[in-house]
């Protein structure tokens, strides 16, 4: 990973795929967004549900790191959707034996699953953080039970090596999510 340091990292306003438009986020992403966070199904692999002072701050937070040069993007489908969720990339804010590191993350509105929106957008935001944020190596962490997240890991060609297998620290000890699983991709550019 290169490290930014503390200066700004300039990026573009929005990365387009062939069906799906990431982009900055907008007040109106922030009531769709509390509905997703507090769907069971979608949060399904989290430890709770989340209130909507909870979410708006998470939209907060992602839109402040976005000063960075990359985020979590608002994902829209121009025509039919104003706004499914959110992928793209984030440092994780705890420490383990793999970070520093640059993620790719989503989280979709159920009802936009099984579309393959979540790969073709993350496929967008790894192109990003390779070429233009020069990244060396991206990774992607879940729970070990989370075989969705896992399936769009492969997708990706992301690789798993048991070994990097961790407990999630912000996660309780003895919770069923608390085991998580590490994928890695590198850049094949370099």
């Amino acid at each position: 990973m290169r490290n930014h340091g503390s200066r700004t990292v300039a990026g573009p306003s929005e990365l387009r795929t062939e069906r799906l438009v990431l982009r900055r986020w907008r007040d109106s992403d922030r009531a769709p967004f509390a509905a997703l966070n507090a769907d069971p199904a979608v949060m399904e692999f989290y430890p709770s549900t989340l209130t909507r002072a909870e979410s708006d701050a998470m939209v907060d937070r992602i839109e402040h790191r976005f000063a960075d040069g990359f985020g979590l993007w608002a994902v829209e489908v121009p025509g039919l959707a104003p706004f499914i969720g959110y992928v793209g990339l984030a440092a994780p804010a705890f420490a383990a034996h793999f970070t520093p590191a640059v993620e790719v993350g989503w989280r979709l509105a159920h009802e936009h699953w099984g579309r393959g929106y979540a790969p073709e957008a993350a496929r967008a935001a790894v192109a990003d953080g390779f070429e233009r944020l020069r990244l060396e190596e991206i990774v992607s962490f879940t729970s070990t039970i989370n075989v969705r997240s896992r399936r769009v890991m492969e997708k990706l060609g992301m690789s798993r090596e048991p070994s990097d297998d961790f407990d999630h620290p912000s996660v309780v000890e003895g919770h069923r999510l608390r085991p998580h699983v590490l994928y890695r991709l590198q850049c094949s550019k370099r």
